[in-house]
């Protein structure tokens, strides 16, 4: 079974987890602890034991159907889920026909009988939405998420596939572990400028994106997987029409930023980033400097900065030397003039 952090994701914290916990419980107190970009979802799900109430937002359709799986507060039998699992095993893909799936990402993104299989089972799982739990419906869903990306031919995300000639068939279907139902997570897929001036939690982490790559691009084809609305496809990379862009991506990112902490309600502010603002590549080059978010969270309140060397996920050509992660630590509202 996947636990929420089989996955490969760019930025993810995964590795850094237990610095970071231990940084939030040195230096903040509260009982609820509010993950702005959650991506992955790995820092919610390792801090929320030390939480009553935990918000988990992200804009990627993908990542909100992952949430609703694992921490969503609906009941499931594990005995429906584990049948369907079994019946999807079982199915041959030299039995059924190519799908919308198979005929745009067979022989690029997974080999032409996986592409056939994931494309059969999300039509499944679409069929039987009516007949499931609203979370079983989400666990079956995302375990196809994590099933696929486990295998798929890539360099970890979708900006491209990598280029083979006969790719292996790979793909099996298994189950995420889910959480037992609980009130304790409040899941969100909205604008996190939006949502800060909606919400309030004693603790809020923000590890928001830094450079160029949109996220929604490079993870389309999990996107197009959720969403199922099979769009038509461009490109070499077969990227559906541009949509759920990241203001953090352009150039006004650090204007978007300042809104962000501006509006924040929050005793204190944990904000991650890592130093790739040289970096010789374009799309790394960061679009909020260091400076700046210092300068942005002292305007908050009284706001200490730890390092710490770091490889970070890195799925292209660039070389990042010398990198490091960054934790600010705001305490809000003091020596900011408040």
């Amino acid at each position: 079974m996947y636990s929420i952090s089989n996955r490969r994701y760019t930025g993810s914290k995964y590795k850094l987890i237990d610095w970071i916990e231990e940084l939030i419980l040195e230096n903040c107190e509260g009982e609820s602890f509010f993950d702005v970009f959650a991506g992955t979802g790995v820092v919610s799900e390792h801090m929320s034991k030390h939480y009553n109430k935990v918000i988990i937002n992200d804009f990627l359709f993908s990542n909100e159907i992952i949430y609703k799986a694992f921490f969503g507060n609906g009941e499931y039998d594990t005995g429906i889920i584990e049948k369907y699992k079994e019946k999807f095993q079982k199915i041959d893909p030299d039995r059924i026909k190519d799908n919308y799936f198979s005929k745009n990402f067979g022989g690029k993104y997974f080999s032409n009988n996986d592409a056939k299989l994931i494309g059969k089972i999300r039509e499944d799982i679409k069929r039987l939405k009516r007949v499931l739990s609203d979370r079983e419906y989400y666990i079956l869903l995302a375990s196809l998420v994590y099933s696929m990306d486990r295998v798929a031919n890539t360099v970890g995300h979708y900006d491209a596939y990598r280029k083979i000639n006969n790719i292996e068939d790979r793909f099996v279907y298994d189950l995420i572990s889910p959480e037992k139902p609980s009130d304790k997570f409040c899941i969100y897929r909205m604008d996190a400028n939006e949502l800060v001036r909606k919400v309030k939690a004693d603790i809020a982490f923000i590890d928001p994106p830094y450079n160029s790559r949109q996220y929604s691009r490079f993870y389309h084809v999990l996107e197009n997987v959720v969403q199922w609305k099979k769009p038509q496809l461009e490109g070499t990379a077969l990227k559906p029409k541009a949509e759920n862009m990241s203001e953090y991506c352009k150039s006004r990112a650090p204007e978007v930023f300042a809104d962000l902490i501006k509006n924040i309600n929050a005793k204190y502010i944990i904000v991650t980033y890592n130093n790739t603002y040289n970096s010789k590549s374009s799309s790394s080059k960061n679009k909020i400097t260091l400076e700046e978010i210092k300068k942005i969270l002292s305007s908050k309140g009284q706001t200490a900065i730890y390092e710490k060397k770091h490889q970070c996920f890195n799925a292209g050509k660039t070389e990042f030397d010398d990198h490091k992660e960054f934790v600010f630590i705001t305490k809000v509202g003091l020596n900011n003039g408040k």
